[in-house]
């Protein structure tokens, strides 16, 4: 068995407007169009300031070596065929996973806006980042917001099995209340591979209970070891069980790939993935009034805060609540980026011959 790598923990941090400007520079020069690299970056960064720091700039060196290596479509025509009143399909013509699943939130949330309730499907997307983002697009719009996708790799087996045949396949959910949206953005695995990737560049250990053998199902906490192992699901077999139910909504029933069908863009820069995704829109009004929806979700949430705890727990948290303290404390102090990433994204901007992120 290979040594640990020597960990990297030191941290640096960089504005927000420097990680989103080294993101939409290096994919123009990557070849996306300057509009669509802007939009692209907007999101990663979002990603980052939220604390979804496997989803922002982290994926950059990525996804401009994809887009270099032509496995995304550059100037993708992403397609929006309305199946009925209350539902479409968005075809992403291979585009970058952002664009093409901010487009179905956008016309999930227009078809609410008439029907009081849309599903959008997608098919020939892309690995889109952050799940919360999606979700929380139709609350600016006095909606609830559901979101979930065929993850972009597959990284767990069916439960009882050893083949890497089911993804993180994450789902997002995402209510209006008085603080902002409350946010629940969750992969059905213990952790995403995303995590995996983070602990891998940084050479950290593991705990017990993310990663096994395949063979042997014995617990992997070595990093450089993962390609060995299955993500566990949360929850045994519910997790795992979630998963499949979410790949047969976001992938079968959009025509996009499922299960052995699915192209593992982590090790493969140039193969069309056609990942499915689906957004769903409830526009709250048309069930009870916005204003009087947000005042009972309050008061159901101050009940929760307000319970009695178990020993040597301090403060109740909720679905959002680390969103908004990570948003506010990283606008003002800055997004932490490990050493070892940006050596990484220093490579990357010289390769590209823009600015690296901390001479912006």
């Amino acid at each position: 068995m290979n040594a640990p790598q020597k960990p990297t923990t030191s941290v640096r941090r960089a504005p927000a407007t420097a990680v989103e400007s080294l993101i939409a520079d290096c994919l123009a020069a990557a070849g996306a169009p300057r509009d669509d690299a802007e939009t692209v970056a907007a999101l990663m960064t979002e990603a980052d300031l939220t604390g979804a720091d496997a989803h922002g700039v982290f994926r950059l060196p990525q996804y401009a070596r994809r887009l270099k290596a032509g496995g995304f479509n550059r100037t993708p025509k992403i397609r929006v065929e309305r199946t009925a009143p209350a539902t479409a399909l968005v075809d992403g013509d291979n585009g970058m996973g952002h664009l093409v699943v901010k487009r179905a939130a956008a016309t999930a949330i227009e078809l609410a806006r008439e029907t009081g309730v849309a599903w959008v499907g997608v098919r020939g997307s892309n690995h889109a980042g952050s799940a919360g983002l999606y979700a929380e697009m139709p609350v600016a719009h006095g909606m609830v917001g559901l979101y979930s996708a065929v993850a972009s790799a597959n990284h767990m087996a069916v439960w009882g099995g050893n083949e890497l045949l089911l993804g993180t396949n994450p789902l997002a959910v995402a209510v209006p209340t008085g603080a902002g949206p409350m946010v629940l953005d969750m992969a059905t695995t213990v952790v995403s591979y995303g995590t995996i990737k983070k602990h891998t560049l940084q050479g950290l250990p593991m705990p017990e209970g993310w990663l096994i053998d395949r063979e042997t199902g014995e617990p992997i906490t070595d990093p450089a070891q993962s390609g060995r192992g299955l993500l566990l699901p949360i929850g045994g077999y519910k997790g795992s069980g979630l998963a499949l139910m979410l790949g047969a909504l976001a992938g079968v029933l959009n025509g996009a790939a499922f299960g052995r069908d699915c192209v593992d863009f982590n090790a493969d820069d140039t193969s069309v993935t056609n990942t499915g995704q689906f957004v769903v829109a409830i526009d709250v009004a048309r069930f009870v009034g916005l204003d009087r929806f947000v005042a009972e979700v309050d008061r159901h949430v101050a009940d929760l805060r307000a319970t009695g705890r178990m020993q040597g727990v301090e403060t109740i948290r909720l679905p959002g609540d680390r969103r908004r303290e990570c948003r506010a404390e990283r606008e003002a102090s800055g997004i932490p980026l490990p050493e070892a990433l940006i050596v990484q994204l220093d490579k990357v901007a010289a390769e590209f011959s823009v600015p690296p992120v901390f001479s912006r």
